[in-house]
């Protein structure tokens, strides 16, 4: 019986049959679309637990996809594969809403190890009882909403952010390495030369100096990563 529906969206047959047969062995129903027009259409009537998404698409290429997606589900984890190694579209493809990010060509159980720790994740967090607050320097971070608010107004963060500062708040002044708030953040361990840690806490960085412009929330530890340690901000930057 399968435990979640993954879309999958590849231009490429081989790849897209491929990555198919190897979730389905898994335990996963498999959506597959050809060009990202027809994934659009399949992800609005079907509601996917994860979408596996190419890049370099038919009709809508990936980049359109992953923003019409988050616009319709902030929620629902996105991993990019593609051809394309750059750091430029690898950090791009992050901050646009990917979650993760493969390059081409990849193991398929790799493939299946990054699928699996995403829907774990967010099973996780779908299922887990209900947990207090964090309340610090008028920030409001709640795990039971998945959001941050400041005087009772959303911080509008993604799900993978708010992740992000969840774990840097929950170590309450600590430095953390950043392969550990992978790990906690995305559930495996963080590939060597990997910039994901790096492109959310700078977006987490700009929402919080958008809502509470006084207070630094992140702060670098040199040498090690970073820390959740509220002081007053050190000025624009």
């Amino acid at each position: 019986m399968a435990t979640h529906t993954i879309l999958i969206v590849e231009d490429d047959a081989a790849i897209a049959d491929s990555i198919a047969y190897h979730l389905g062995r898994a335990g996963h129903r498999t959506l597959t679309a050809s060009d990202g027009a027809a994934g659009l259409r399949l992800f609005t009537r079907e509601r996917p637990d994860l979408v596996v998404l190419d890049l370099m698409l038919p009709q809508v290429d990936g980049w359109r996809f992953t923003e019409e997606v988050r616009a319709q589900d902030p929620d629902v984890p996105v991993i990019m594969c593609s051809a394309r190694t750059s750091e430029h579209d690898r950090v791009h493809g992050l901050e646009i809403g990917a979650d993760d990010y493969m390059t081409k060509p990849f193991s398929m159980k790799e493939l299946v190890a990054r699928v699996s720790a995403h829907l774990r994740r967010r099973d996780k967090e779908r299922g887990r009882d209900a947990e207090g607050p964090i309340e610090v320097a008028g920030l409001v971070i709640d795990p039971d909403q998945v959001q941050a608010f400041v005087d009772g107004r959303s911080v509008g963060f993604t799900p993978r952010e708010f992740q992000v500062l969840l774990v840097l708040a929950r170590a309450a002044g600590r430095p953390l390495a950043r392969n550990r708030i992978y790990r906690e953040a995305w559930g495996y361990e963080m590939m060597a030369g990997d910039r994901s840690v790096d492109v959310f806490v700078r977006k987490v960085r700009q929402k919080l100096r958008a809502a509470l412009p006084g207070t630094d929330f992140v702060i670098t530890h040199y040498g090690v990563g970073y820390r959740f340690d509220p002081a007053p901000a050190a000025g624009p930057g």
